[in-house]
């Protein structure tokens, strides 16, 4: 199974996620969410997978606080909001997690070892 992992370093829920992956011995791909924010089609496929869009949302986050996302985003096109997070990692809720079948994000234990074992 392919894995990639959007983290930013100094997010502890991110270090919280790759310390779990680490400790089950799961292969995976870090990528740092900021220097490299997932693109428009991984986000849109996220929401194919049935995450709904503001579950991509950083929602506790600077960027969304100073962007004035919680006004904004229930009047924006689902392309409106794919563009703002793929130009701001720290738009997006992190981790974000990218696998052949699933897309998670946030780090919730249960979740994750259903999804990966």
């Amino acid at each position: 199974m392919a894995l990639t992992v959007y983290h930013y370093p100094a997010c502890s829920t991110c270090r919280k996620a790759l310390k779990w992956l680490e400790d089950k011995g799961i292969a995976h791909e870090r990528v740092h969410i900021v220097e490299h924010p997932p693109s428009r089609k991984l986000l849109a496929q996220a929401l194919e997978r049935g995450l709904p869009l503001r579950a991509l949302f950083n929602t506790s986050g600077q960027s969304y606080r100073d962007g004035g996302f919680k006004d904004k985003l229930p009047a924006m096109s689902r392309d409106e909001a794919l563009a703002a997070l793929s130009h701001d990692g720290k738009l997006i809720k992190r981790p974000f997690v990218v696998a052949d079948d699933s897309t998670l994000v946030g780090f919730d234990e249960a979740a994750w070892k259903k999804a990966f074992g």
